[in-house]
């Protein structure tokens, strides 16, 4: 699975219209060019007292001084063009703050927590009647329901651990959603009770963005932004278009689009390795690319995903460079099949490999890998190009030693 988050304001939307409990919630997403006067006419809730902060994926706002309690609209707007005034630095990362969501407040006493993490053979189940922004620091009241794959929660697993009937027979409605729509994370805190009614003050998401093809319309417009103070390029908004479109898994991040370590990785574990490997040989800087290509993709889908990693490696000549076509040893894919698509694109790009000096280094292991592999030996002697091929019976990382002069 792949996790991606999405804004808070696209959860509990979700959350709203699919849940099989009496919840409603108010909320209005304040985004770059809304007209602040058709929204005030939209929403009878802004009349009142409201809370203020963005929604850009963003952890921890009420520790960076990013939420804005208790105010009226008129009050929530001036803050919000104060905040979206410039760059701003949120640890590490720094960048536009352009989309805030603004709700009603909820005065309150009791907080709660409930967080569901979804792991392979089971959902995790957090939940604790100490929420807030201190929960990591009561993390030993917060209680675990292991729930299998193919298990819902049930009111009473809730009962044992929690004795709040209310948030019990919403915790399981939540995790029907949870596991109907395709979360693979979602974090509710606070959650609070105003007599019987419950309201979400506080909410991260993830969805596993390769349930697409099944989930696309119950997901019913959902974005998938980009974490704060990162950008994407047109080349990776193209590969998450055809991720999007298909069961297989492509991801691609440019990291330096001037680097001389290219790689073309097949599986999300391998690319870790690959480059952890990269970086601990001392070529970090020069790591041009981060990606994978997965789930047994078709010819076409490698082509477009190749073409797209070539283009990016061979747009800035001067000196060497070294793409690595590498993965483990694969259960499904098939290899030569994949292959396929890859040769194509260098084909295509064979002239451009040459004048950026391209030396490229094969590893692979799977289905019809032999036959993947000879595919590629028989390229490399057509192209003009230097391309080394290895089988599994070399190790997966000793190519990268190899081809940075190891």
């Amino acid at each position: 699975m792949a996790q991606r988050g999405i804004r808070e304001w696209d959860a509990k939307r979700l959350i709203v219209d699919n849940i099989d409990f009496p919840l409603t919630h108010d909320m209005a997403l304040i985004r770059p060019h809304s007209d602040i006067d058709e929204i005030r006419k939209e929403h009878s809730f802004l009349s009142g007292k409201l809370v203020a902060k963005p929604d850009m994926l963003v952890g921890k706002r009420g520790k960076h001084n990013l939420v804005l309690l208790n105010k009226d609209f008129d009050e929530c707007v001036e803050w919000v063009k104060k905040k979206r005034s410039g760059p701003v630095r949120i640890g590490p990362a720094k960048g536009e703050l352009t989309h805030f969501l603004i709700e009603p407040f909820v005065p309150h006493e009791q907080e709660y927590y409930v967080a569901i993490q979804a792991e392979r053979d089971a959902d995790v189940i957090f939940i604790s009647d100490q929420g807030g922004v201190d929960v990591e620091a009561n993390w030993d009241k917060v209680k675990e329901i292991r729930v299998p794959v193919d298990e819902l929660l049930k009111e009473e697993q809730v009962l044992e651990v929690l004795k709040q009937p209310v948030i019990a027979k919403f915790a399981a409605a939540l995790h029907k959603v949870f596991a109907d729509l395709d979360f693979v994370y979602l974090e509710i805190n606070p959650i609070v009770l105003v007599g019987d009614k419950v309201h979400m003050l506080d909410m991260v998401a993830k969805l596993d963005d390769t349930a697409a093809y099944r989930s696309k319309e119950k997901w019913d417009g959902v974005a998938f932004p980009a974490a704060f103070g990162s950008t994407t390029t047109p080349e990776e908004r193209y590969i998450n278009e055809l991720d999007s479109k298909t069961g297989a898994s492509l991801k691609l991040k440019v990291l330096n689009p001037e680097g001389r370590v290219w790689t073309m990785v097949a599986g999300g574990g391998a690319s870790v390795v690959y480059a952890d490997t990269i970086v601990d040989l001392g070529f970090g800087e020069e790591m041009a690319n981060y990606g994978e290509y997965s789930g047994d993709p078709n010819q076409e889908l490698t082509y477009e995903y190749a073409k797209t990693v070539l283009d990016l490696m061979t747009r800035h000549p001067g000196k060497p460079k070294v793409l690595l076509i590498g993965g483990g040893i694969a259960n499904f894919t098939d290899v030569a099949k994949t292959f396929t698509g890859i040769i194509m694109a260098l084909k295509d790009y064979r002239e451009k490999l040459i004048e950026n000096q391209v030396s490229i280094f094969v590893r692979r292991g799977g289905p019809n890998y032999k036959e993947g592999l000879e595919r590629m030996e028989d390229t490399g002697k057509v192209l003009g190009v230097p391309v080394h091929v290895y089988g599994p019976e070399t190790h997966m990382t000793r190519i990268i030693s190899m081809a940075l002069g190891g």
